[in-house]
C-alpha cells in the first residue's frame, strides 16, 4: 500500500479515511471476540475436575506438617504421595510413628456417642 500524505488531504478525504479505518477496526474486533469466545469454550470443556462440578473445600489450604525427618528436617503433612525420604525409611524397617512431630497425634481421639434422652 503506498504511503498516504495526510497533510495534503482535504477534510472530506480525511473523514472518509477515518470511516474506513473505523470499519476495519470493528471487523477485526469482532473476529478477535469470536476467537476469544471459542478459546473460552474449549478451555472450559478441558478443565479437569470432579464430574459434579464441586471443588474440595480443602483445596489450596495449607496443613501443618505431621511428620519430620530428624536428620534433614524435611517435613510431610500426611497428604498426597509419601516423600522419598519417608518411603526409604519405611522400607528400611522404621515405623511411621517414629517420624511424628506431635506424638499425641499417633492415636486419634475416640468419638463418644451421646446418650439418647
Amino acid at each position: 500500500m503506498p504511503a498516504v500524505n495526510l497533510k495534503n488531504m482535504d477534510v472530506e478525504a480525511l473523514l472518509v479515511l477515518r470511516s474506513q479505518i473505523d470499519g476495519q477496526l470493528a471487523t477485526r474486533r469482532h473476529d478477535l471476540q469470536k476467537q476469544l469466545a471459542r478459546l473460552q469454550k474449549v478451555s472450559s470443556e478441558a478443565r479437569v475436575g470432579p464430574a459434579n462440578g464441586r471443588v474440595s473445600a480443602m483445596k489450596g489450604v495449607k496443613v501443618k506438617p505431621k511428620y519430620r525427618d530428624a536428620k534433614t528436617g524435611d517435613t510431610w503433612a500426611g497428604r498426597g504421595v509419601q516423600p522419598r525420604w519417608l518411603t526409604a525409611a519405611l522400607k528400611s524397617g522404621r515405623k511411621l510413628e517414629e517420624f511424628l512431630i506431635d506424638k499425641s497425634a499417633s492415636r486419634p481421639a475416640r468419638k463418644t456417642r451421646r446418650k439418647r434422652k
